[in-house]
Formats: structure tokens, sequence, C-alpha cells
């Protein structure tokens, strides 16, 4: 029996790399889609329990930047989540979606690794820019109408500083001249080239108590000696 796949392949292959690569003010790309209707309810509804995630509340950034407080689960292939996840991360492991990221990042020297983040009321993403051993993220959203109010907010936020901010500091969202919205209802994803200027975060949730705005988040991170080394090491054998 063939399992039905969960990633729209033929989705992937008709977005234009240039749709990306020319977006203001930065690379990215709001799709809707990219996952069958079927896969979307599959893993919205067998998402991880908040049980099994890590508080991640408090914590320092740097530049002075406000905490990313959230409940976060990094994915291993040995964690006890349901096969749909597994399946997931393995077409995201594969041949297709892989070429599609390499296509509009033009660049295919990259290695993935995988988040969820469940965020509850008052708690945001401020402003900033990621990290330098990204080359990006994709994020996928998982609320509906069913359980999320626009009203709350919870849309990432696109952000242009017209080049006046070092990513080393920690401006504020009023800071900033031109903002772009992400829908983030729906099967909808967010996927973004980081650079220097690449400002993006989520405002302070105004949920109820007790909901939660949740994402799974793939990190495209760039290849460095180090890291070839220990795939090479870790390779199995024959490959």
């Amino acid at each position: 029996m063939t399992t039905a796949r969960l990633l729209d392949f033929e989705r992937l292959e008709a977005i234009p790399a240039t749709a990306f690569q020319t977006a203001e003010p930065y690379p990215w790309l709001n799709p809707e889609g990219l996952l069958t209707n079927e896969a979307f309810e599959r893993l919205r509804t067998q998402m991880p329990p908040l049980e099994v995630m890590k508080q991640s509340f408090g914590r320092r950034r740097a530049h002075g930047q406000s905490p990313h407080d959230r409940y976060a689960l990094e994915y291993r292939s040995d964690l006890p989540v349901a096969d749909v996840w597994h399946q997931f991360v393995a077409e995201l492991e594969g041949p297709i979606y892989q070429a599609w990221l390499a296509r509009l990042f033009g660049n295919d020297d990259f290695q993935l690794s995988y988040h969820w983040h469940y965020t509850p009321r008052g708690c945001s993403v401020s402003p900033h820019c990621d990290s330098k051993r990204k080359l990006g993220s994709h994020i996928f959203y998982f609320n509906t109408a069913e359980d999320w109010d626009p009203d709350w907010g919870g849309e990432t936020l696109i952000l242009d500083d017209g080049g006046r901010f070092s990513r080393k500091s920690a401006p504020d969202f009023d800071d900033f001249e031109r903002v772009w919205q992400a829908d983030a209802l729906g099967n909808r994803s967010l996927l973004f080239y980081r650079r220097g200027d690449s400002w993006h975060g989520v405002k302070p949730l105004a949920c109820p108590e007790g909901r939660l705005r949740k994402v799974f988040i793939v990190v495209i991170n760039a290849q460095n000696l180090t890291s070839r080394l220990l795939r090479m090491i870790h390779r199995p054998a024959g490959m």
C-alpha cells in the first residue's frame, strides 16, 4: 500500500524562483497549499502535546533584543510523535523538496533541522535577523479559524528598516519604515532568506489563556566544514 504524500509537489514546482528572489525588502514567500489538504489536517490534528514541549521563557537574547518566549520541541528521528510527522520530515529530506529549496535559494549546500514552537498569550518574537549560521527558514502554520481569531495576532511580520539598523541592535516594531504581514491561518507557510537586513517578528499575542500559536519550522542551515565532517561520519555505510 502506497502512503499518500503530504507535500503537494506540483505546487512546489509551479512557484517561480523569481517570485521569491525579487520580493521586497528581501527574499520571502507566503504560499498557500504546499501541503495537501488531507496532509494539513492530519498534521494539525496530531501535533505533539504540550506536555512534551520544553519551556523557553525569559532567555536573554543578544544585542538587547526581548526574549522570544514559547514552548519548544526539537525534532529527532526517535521522537515519539505521530507517524505522519516522521513521514513529513522524510519528504522534507527528500529530493523534490530539497531541489525546490536549492532552486529558490540558488544554493544547494545546506542542511535542515526542525522544531515546533507553541506560543501563549502575551508572548512575542521581537524583531531580529536570525543568526549567520542560517540560510533561511520555512515556517509552516498550524492554526485555523476553528481555534484562532485573527484579532489575536500571530502573523509573522516582514520588516523593512531601509538599511538603517545593524543586525546587532534591538529596534521596536514601530521603528520600521514598511511592514508586510504574512498570512498565518490555514494551510499557509512562510519561506524567507536570511540576510543582514532580513528583519522579522511577531507582535505580542492577544489570544485567551490556554490558546497557543502553533508552528513547525524548517531551519535551512548553511553548511560549514564541521557540519560536513559530522555528516560524513554519521552517514550510513554504503552511501
